[in-house]
């Protein structure tokens, strides 16, 4: 029994099953997912329709990731959102012209269902993007940081490690949570390919909405698989590069 980790699909479902079949997960495997699950590549409802699928099978915990959630006001609201279009919704929407409205009714109730955050039974927290309440997650007062916040991955770059965690000047949210997992921004922004970990942070969107891969990774022992570059797999579309 494993508890694995999967990093920002955007739409590559043909990625989501190469990780699978690389990792070789079963039934028995916990799978965490941090959410952005849509826009950049093509298969964006697919990808939708696989997980909601395996949540029928094996623990699976989908986060909610801020592209998600302009995904949910999209197809619940009618809400346009040309900054979103720039940014993957475009093939999101084009995607969608061909899925039924049964369909789309199901993939609203998978969105709305999709947690903000999760907290192990190890005290390891799983979040698409972060928090900034210096006393945690279940202090935070606007749920949205959850999936939009970059100051917790922009402060762990930064983080100074001969700082002692006794330092007046220790970033307090570093002592809450034994780690913490997040997405949402990619570590190929930082000219790296794989799982970084900075401090007790460790991001694992290793780019797949562009020219990265698809990871996934065991929590426990820090291994990990890896997809083809998503601009390999989908050679034929742009993403969102």
């Amino acid at each position: 029994m494993r508890t694995l980790v999967i990093g920002d699909i955007h739409g590559g479902l043909r990625a989501l099953h190469q990780i699978m079949e690389r990792a070789k997960v079963t039934t028995k495997d916990t799978l965490i997912f941090l959410g952005d699950y849509v826009d950049g590549w093509s298969q964006s409802p697919q990808v939708i329709d696989y997980l909601i699928d395996l949540q029928e099978k094996q623990n699976c915990i989908c986060i909610r990731g801020n592209h998600d959630d302009l995904l949910l006001e999209w197809l619940d609201e009618n809400k346009d959102n040309l900054l979103w279009y720039k940014h993957g919704g475009e093939a999101t929407v084009t995607a969608y012209e061909s899925v039924s409205l049964e369909t789309k009714k199901k993939h609203i109730e998978f969105l709305k269902a999709l947690q903000n955050y999760h907290l192990d039974d190890k005290h390891r927290l799983y979040v698409h993007a972060g928090f900034t309440n210096v006393n945690g997650v279940h202090y935070e007062y606007f749920p949205g940081q959850f999936y939009w916040d970059r100051t917790l991955w922009e402060t762990a770059l930064s983080f100074d490690t001969r700082m002692q965690r006794d330092d007046l000047f220790y970033p307090k949210r570093f002592t809450l949570y034994h780690e913490v997992f997040i997405g949402h921004t990619p570590v190929t922004r930082i000219g790296e390919t794989t799982p970084v970990q900075k401090a007790n942070i460790w991001n694992v969107d290793t780019g797949a909405a562009f020219k990265g891969a698809l990871t996934i990774m065991d929590v426990d022992t820090k291994e990990f698989w890896q997809s083809e570059p998503l601009n390999q797999l989908y050679f034929d579309e742009k993403g969102r590069n």
